[in-house]
């Protein structure tokens, strides 16, 4: 950046007529196609509030392709254990989502994304066992306004390979606050209904800041709980899923 800036100033010393063109120049349009992306690593992998890899740690990436008109695609993927922790004989260790959707605005205050979600975890299930596949289709809207963000998924499978869980919804109610600059607080709270199974119905909560930083990182350290029953979410080896823990994770942005 300095090398940058020391070029810009030789360049305006010696030709200022130039530089003075060159400011009144129309700006580069947008561009209709973008391509963001994020590389995380984290000490857990937490998912509403449940562990995914039994404090265990995670290393994640997605992509997404974003159009100007506000139609986007993606994919994003992190290693788990859950599976194989609860049912041995199933040998899946990845998850790899799939998603699409379509984000706008209402006025110039109030965003709107709406679209489709895939969670997929590749790997062998013996039929023997008696597992219900894990892969779970979810809808979902959400609103945001200012640093609030209202989110409303609806499944239309079974809820992670929990039988007859079919129509489960989940609600995410989140802040995120630049209270100063580069820190933002981060706030959440989350209720899972999962259809026919009250039992494994619950609510989980975060709170936590991030740091960010120049070229794209960002430090993140939040602290999760829930009121999840522990008949229902604990590991054969004893491990809570739902348990308070706390999570240090590190991100570059692309």
């Amino acid at each position: 950046m300095r090398r940058i800036a020391l070029v810009l100033a030789v360049t305006a010393l010696f030709s200022a007529p130039t530089a003075a063109l060159a400011d009144d120049a129309p700006a580069a349009p947008t561009p209709d196609w973008t391509f963001p992306g994020t590389v995380t690593i984290a000490n857990d992998y937490i998912f509403r509030g449940l562990t995914q890899t039994n404090t265990e740690p995670a290393l994640q990436a997605g992509i997404e392709i974003d159009h100007a008109s506000g139609f986007y695609v993606g994919t994003w993927g992190s290693n788990i254990n859950w599976l194989h922790d609860y049912v041995p004989d199933v040998s899946s260790s990845l998850e790899i989502d799939f998603y699409g959707g379509y984000r706008t605005k209402i006025g110039d205050a109030i965003g709107v994304d709406v679209g489709l979600y895939e969670y997929y975890y590749p790997g062998d299930y013996p039929k023997n066992v008696g597992y219900k596949l894990p892969y779970t289709l979810e809808g979902y809207i959400a609103l945001s306004y200012s640093f609030v963000s209202l989110k409303y998924s609806h499944a239309f499978t079974n809820l992670f390979g929990l039988p007859d869980t079919k129509h489960s919804q989940y609600l995410d109610l989140s802040a995120n606050y630049e209270f100063v600059p580069t820190w933002v607080l981060n706030a959440h709270i989350g209720r899972q209904k999962v259809n026919h199974f009250n039992a494994a119905s619950y609510t989980d909560y975060k709170l936590g800041v991030t740091k960010n930083f120049d070229g794209g990182w960002s430090l993140a350290v939040a602290w999760y709980d829930t009121n999840a029953d522990e008949a229902v979410y604990t590991f054969p080896d004893g491990t809570f899923q739902g348990r308070s823990t706390g999570v240090a994770s590190l991100t570059k942005t692309f």
